[in-house]
């Protein structure tokens, strides 16, 4: 069995890496190639923790496996990050562990990978400014996928805490590219993207706030009751998603169902458009939107590229088990 220790993540794979490992596994998933199990997702009922389980196989890549772990919200003033987890990969053929490997890191970037691909997909060509709606440890790493994905010309941030915006403005700086706080209305008005990474239970961007063209990936809602923007806003989008059957229960859509203002026919899986049998945007003027609520497949691609990674590079741990 390969252990790839948490240690080791940043060292071995990169953030180009994990796009390439979402956006293939994302594609299988429309082909039905590939399918997540349901999800567990429990709060423990001890240090306000969250902890569960994702898992699946792709049929294609031969990746089985599932990753533990949720979110102790405790662990900042401890020095630890928050969300952890570990995914554990399976041989297909036999059924025996085949490693085990950190999954903090991984978590981050396949996160960001999935809304970068969906700005690469669904957002306008001429796309010149992005907008950041939260800005906790996710966050930057959704700035930087995106940024890697169109020459965007200025990013503006809000956040409840404004204070916490300066984790944005730092990759901003680190890219060029001029970085300011704003309110709720001018960055609806004046974003091109908008990338939602927030815990919030109450809708924080509104309909009338948005624009025509918009393009919104929407990735902080992974729980029942979650909610970062308006049923309404849901409904004047077309909407995609990495799995519909979470977007309806888990996700940003779920809300949009329950009100009857969204059909679940209506949704697109991402991967059709990466196909593509799907078109993605149809116009200009539309309004697209991206539900990234977070699938097992997910973790089990950038598991597997990290795995493969560390045998080339010769740090792979290798135990008996």
């Amino acid at each position: 069995m390969i252990i790839v220790p948490e240690r080791a993540i940043a060292g071995l794979i990169s953030a180009a890496d994990c796009f390439a490992a979402v956006e293939q596994v994302f594609a299988s998933m429309a082909k039905k190639s590939a399918y997540n199990f349901p999800v567990i997702r429990e709060a423990i009922g001890h240090a306000n923790a969250l902890y569960g389980f994702k898992s699946g196989f792709d049929r294609e890549s031969l990746a089985l496996g599932l990753k533990s772990g949720g979110f102790w919200p405790n662990n900042a003033a401890m020095g630890l990050t928050n969300h952890q987890s570990t995914i554990f990969l399976f041989d297909a053929d036999t059924g025996r562990c085949r490693a085990v490997v950190g999954g903090n890191l991984l978590t981050a970037l396949r996160t960001a990978a999935a809304s970068a691909i969906s700005i690469k997909y669904l957002a306008r060509p001429d796309a010149q400014v992005i907008g950041m709606i939260g800005a906790g440890h996710q966050s930057a790493f959704q700035l930087r996928a995106a940024l890697d994905q169109r020459p965007f010309e200025r990013v503006l941030g809000w956040n409840r805490r404004p204070e916490a915006l300066i984790r944005l403005e730092a990759v901003a700086a680190e890219r060029g590219i001029p970085f300011e706080s704003v309110g709720l209305d001018r960055l609806g008005a004046e974003a091109d993207v908008i990338i939602t990474i927030t815990s919030s239970f109450a809708p924080i961007l509104k309909a009338v706030q948005v624009r025509p063209g918009t393009h919104l990936a929407c990735m902080g809602t992974d729980t029942k009751g979650k909610q970062e923007v308006e049923a309404e806003l849901v409904a004047n989008a077309t909407v995609f998603t990495d799995e519909i059957a979470q977007s309806i229960s888990i996700g940003e859509a779920q809300h949009a169902v329950e009100n009857g203002l969204l059909a679940v026919d209506d949704i697109i899986e991402i991967g059709a458009v990466i196909g593509p049998s799907h078109w993605g945007r149809s116009t200009p003027d539309e309004i697209t939107l991206f539900d990234g609520t977070g699938v097992g497949l997910q973790d089990l691609a950038v598991a597997c590229a990290a795995v493969d990674l560390a045998i080339a590079k010769g740090v792979a741990i290798e135990v008996e088990f």
